[in-house]
């Protein structure tokens, strides 16, 4: 712990630097897996890249305590090594405990535990006048707490983090579940979701009549036949192997097909091609796609190579990479929108239930303002379309939008735009409109098209900005600023800015230039993105 106190001093001169000259600053991390550009230069910058290590493992109160830079997989494997596993645990490798909370990050135990901000009990801060506090999530020092979730640095530096674990097993058994159509998917969650033993559940959307959803269970026995594992090359790709396990045409009343997987694959399952986005890699460099090519060009295929990648190409601007967010209520609405090739159009589709606090818990920007039940139509309309309903039908009708009110549906849309420019901006704003028409939101790893009073409509002006006033961050950038994408900077066909003067010369706007030009920078690695 001294180390640690020695670098945060260190740090926190730095931050009382900046705030002396009111000086703006940001905060570089290292790598990350938000699709945004960098604004980072040498001049404005506090780095909290040596940030980066598990300080504590407490097996009586089943907590560990880290570093903001400590990616995923050093968490689990410390924590494995104490016979316990974080509460929430996301799906790359690479994400840090200090990107997860202070980002916005679910994953298959969301739908019991909420986001990852809400196993976090509590943290150490730098705020921008150069103090170093604590902050927990309840008591005095909860308004910090909850608005650093969520608010992307805006309201100081991260630099520890204690974060509730849980007893691990050796095993997850997952069930795969075959559906047909969206309110069938619903209904399979809902009940996985009232199955006390079920500990993990997501789903994949194949087309909008092939929908699996994945039910896990943590366990310490497995046959050696059941064992099926993810994270070495030659094993598949696991949103194959779901579609494989649980194919459309199921046989009618047989027993749903499991697997018996090590818990580290299966928290890391969709490493190997980032879910399914690795796809298009091979689409565009026009590379056959079979078990053989995936074997051979695995290295290139994990999301820490693959996020580099995209950064250095700067083709992050021809892809839709979104996860929004809707009620229940809204789900079989947003899927039908989505199905549209103007409006999307592309499958597979991940879901992945989140459960959110209580409007009066606190909590972050993104969980709590703007949240609301979606009304496509009038109650009259509602009832002359609906059959009657017996007494005891409506209370259980009653009972389950109750219910359905404490999550939201995880939508992760990532596919190829078919436009450019303007119109891929159009095609973002679209997106951005239906979710929020629809009561949801969307997380802002990924650009943001909003207007500036579309964005405070959404996300709490006067919460966040007493907030600022009151930790002194009002000199630094707004959430809004941070994240929004400035569309000046956007060429006409849609091309990013941040790979470089050579890239964006003509020879940049050649194929497959732009993407050799990423994969080269990626293989060599390095630290991509303090400016000189």
């Amino acid at each position: 712990m001294e180390a640690h106190k020695t670098v945060v001093d260190t740090l926190a001169a730095q931050v009382k630097q900046f705030h002396a000259r009111q000086q703006p600053f940001r905060i570089y991390h290292g790598s990350t897996n938000s699709t945004r550009q960098s604004q980072h230069h040498a001049h404005n910058t506090i780095s909290t890249a040596d940030l980066n290590h598990v300080l504590h493992v407490n097996e009586v109160t089943q907590t560990v305590t880290v570093e903001p830079n400590v990616p995923m997989d050093a968490l689990v494997a410390a924590t494995l090594e104490h016979g316990l596993v974080p509460l929430v645990v996301m799906e790359f490798p690479g994400i840090t405990a200090g990107g997860g909370f202070s980002g916005t990050s679910g994953e298959s135990s969301s739908f019991r535990h909420g986001f990852f901000d809400a196993t976090v009990l509590q943290i150490e801060i730098v705020i921008p006048n150069g103090e170093i506090r604590s902050a927990s999530r309840t008591g005095p020092t909860a308004d910090l707490f909850w608005g650093a979730a969520s608010a992307f640095g805006t309201l100081g530096v991260v630099t520890m983090l204690e974060i509730q674990c849980k007893p691990a097993q050796p095993f997850v058994e997952l069930t795969y579940l075959s559906t047909t159509s969206m309110s069938a998917a619903m209904d399979t969650i809902r009940a996985a979701t009232a199955d006390p033993t079920v500990e993990y559940l997501d789903g994949i959307v194949y087309a909008k009549d092939h929908i699996v959803i994945c039910a896990g269970k943590l366990t310490d026995t497995a046959s050696p036949a059941t064992i099926q594992q993810f994270t070495r090359p030659h094993d598949p790709w696991f949103y194959l192997h779901a579609q494989s396990r649980a194919p459309r045409s199921s046989p009618p009343k047989a027993p749903p097909p499991k697997d018996h997987i090590p818990l580290q694959d299966y928290l890391f399952r969709y490493d190997r091609g980032a879910f399914w986005t690795g796809r298009y890699a091979y689409s565009y460099f026009l590379t056959p796609f079979t078990h053989l090519t995936r074997y051979l060009l695995d290295n290139f295929m994990r999301t820490r190579v693959m996020y580099h990648a995209l950064h250095q190409s700067g083709l992050a601007a021809q892809y839709l990479i979104q996860d929004v967010a809707v009620p229940y209520a809204a789900v079989p609405t947003f899927l039908d929108w989505l199905d549209t090739p103007e409006n999307f159009g592309h499958y597979p589709i991940w879901l992945c239930p989140l459960r959110v606090r209580e409007e009066g818990d606190g909590g972050g920007l993104m969980t709590t303002s703007g949240r609301r039940r979606p009304q496509p139509q009038t109650q009259a309309q509602a009832d002359a379309q609906a059959p009657p309903t017996s007494p005891r039908d409506k209370e259980r009708d009653d009972e389950e939008e109750d219910e359905d009110d404490q999550y939201l549906m995880n939508f992760g849309l990532w596919a190829p735009s078919p436009y450019r420019g303007a119109a891929f901006i159009d095609h973002n704003r679209r997106l951005e409109r239906t979710v929020h028409a629809l009561g949801g939101k969307k997380w802002l790893y990924a650009h943001a098209y909003y207007t500036e009073d579309e964005f405070w409509e959404i996300y709490d002006w006067d919460r966040y900005q007493g907030l600022r006033e009151r930790y002194h961050a009002a000199y630094l950038p707004d959430l809004f600023e941070k994240v929004r994408v400035r569309l000046g900077e956007q060429s006409e066909n849609g091309e990013g800015v941040g790979w470089g003067k050579w890239g964006r010369g003509l020879v940049g706007r050649v194929w497959p230039v732009r993407g050799l030009y990423g994969v080269w920078r990626a293989w060599w690695g390095g630290e991509y993105y303090l400016k000189d």
